[in-house]
Parts: C-alpha cells; structure tokens; sequence
C-alpha cells in the first residue's frame, strides 16, 4: 500500500491515555509528527470545550480518535467529526469496541454512525477487551493483587487483545493508503476465561491468584459498596455477563489483515507486565 500524505501531525485525541499513548510511541517510531491532545495533555483538547477544538485539529491531516467515553460520545462526535473534516483533517480513525457490534443495540454504535457522517475518509477499529485491563483498570488490577479476582463472568471466554498490537494497527492505517470505508475487528490469537487469565498472571508472577465466578447481583453490590454508582456498577457487571454469555467468545483477524501477523498472546503480555511490576505490591 502507498504511504498517506506526509503533510501535517497525525493529531492522537486521548493521546495520553490506553491505547493513544501507544498509538502516539507507534507513530513517532514509524518518524511521524504526533500532536498529543487530550485534557491534560499540552495540546489541551476536551469533547465538551469546543474552544479547544481549534488548536487540536488545525494543520493536521490525520486523526486518531478515542471518544467523549460516556452517554454523550456520539453527539459530541457528531459535532467534532465535520468540524475536523472542515479544517482539513482527511482521515479519521476511531476506536469503538467489538461488543458494540454484537450487542442488539443500534445506540452503541451511534458514534460510528457519526464519524461515516463526518464527510471525510474514515477507518473503525473494533477491538475486544484489552489486556491492559489487568495491570491499568482496579476493576481487574486489584483483585489480582489481592490474590482473589471474584467476578460474573462465569466459564465465559474473551480473546483479550494488546493495547500495543492496537496501536500498531492505528498506526498502520493512519499512514498507509487502502483501509479507508473499513471496520476492523480486532482480537487477541486464543479466548481464554477469567480462570485461565488468573492462572497465566500467576503462573507469570509467582503469586497465588484464584478465581472465583458469583452472580452480578453480589458482584453489583460489592461494588457499590466500595462506592461505584448503582448504574456504573451494573453496567460493568453487564458487561462481564456479555463474557459469561459466550457473546464476545470468537475470534476476529483484523491484526493478521492489517499488519501481515498474529495477534500477541496473553502469556506473552503476562510476562511482560509481571516483569514490570505490573502487580507488585
């Protein structure tokens, strides 16, 4: 595939965050200019100050998008997405989630709908859960390191995908010609359950980790009991069940198109993470 046009950043939006700062490290070594933006980035950029806008966009050609994450994503895409094309920006990639897709729901995928909209060439990512979930998200990370990861996902199994192997893929599209109009979904090379994760960090850390499946009304109420709001604390239960349900089980081959290469696998991220101190006390 030929090279994307060299003139201007590639703009990262959550270019501080899981998988913008990869995306941002995959970009600079492949010699791009990268205009990190994101709230508390120096390029300052907030979905709902669109003051700042102005700054994010102007110059740039290329834009990784990671979105407003909330009820509000898609309305703020919607305005966003023009916005940019308006300016110049000619590709635009989101991350949106591979769950999305197979839910039922029409409303999750609104903020892709809005970036087709935006009138400018655009490329979607799909990836399944991150493996970075265990070292970065408390939801996961603090179980572990307690030694005890209780959740309601049941035998359910999740082909876990590595933020890095993301990144390189955006990277990938951001500046190669060809994977405008696709949708690519993304996910790591085996689906394992919660019980083999815990036994592959532990086997990886030296630590005794269990597993333990409950239902999503004790795992809801441990939650709020640690203060989660009801609603988030469901949804995030919800979110497992989708694991326990099989729903999110299958593989997809989105890295292979994309980068000519399997996907990393889990055990290969455990012993990475572990190595860095990821779940040290």
């Amino acid at each position: 595939m030929e090279r994307a046009s060299e003139h201007g950043p590639v703009l990262v939006v959550g270019g501080t965050g899981k998988t913008g700062r990869h995306v941002v490290t995959e970009l600079r070594r492949l010699g791009e200019d990268v205009r990190v933006a994101a709230r508390s980035a120096p390029v300052r950029f907030d979905w709902f100050d669109e003051s700042t806008w102005e700054a994010a966009v102007s110059g740039a050609r290329r834009a990784y998008l990671v979105d407003a994450q909330n009820e509000h994503a898609a309305e703020r895409m919607r305005a966003f997405a023009p916005f940019a094309v308006e300016r110049g920006v000619e590709r635009l990639v989101l991350l949106s989630a591979r769950g999305w897709a197979s839910s039922g729901d029409p409303e999750m995928l609104a903020t892709e709908n809005a970036l087709k909209d935006s009138g400018g060439a655009w490329t979607i990512l799909r990836p399944t859960w991150f493996m970075q979930g265990f070292t970065e998200d408390d939801t996961l990370r603090a179980p572990i390191r307690s030694g005890e990861l209780r959740l309601p996902s049941g035998d359910g199994l999740e082909p876990f995908i590595d933020a890095e192997d993301i990144a390189a893929v955006a990277a990938a599209v951001l500046t190669r010609d060809g994977h405008e109009g696709s949708v690519y979904e993304l996910s790591g090379p085996r689906a394992l359950s919660m019980g083999e994760a815990a036994a592959t960090i532990a086997g990886a850390t030296g630590r005794a980790i269990r597993y333990v499946p409950v239902s999503e009304e004790e795992y809801v109420a441990g939650l709020t009991a640690d203060g989660v709001p009801p609603d988030l604390a469901r949804f995030i239960a919800e979110l497992f069940g989708w694991i326990r349900d099989g729903e999110d089980a299958h593989l997809s081959d989105g890295v292979q198109r994309v980068l000519g290469r399997p996907p990393r696998d889990f055990a290969e991220f455990a012993k990475r993470a572990a190595a860095a101190g990821a779940w040290d006390d």
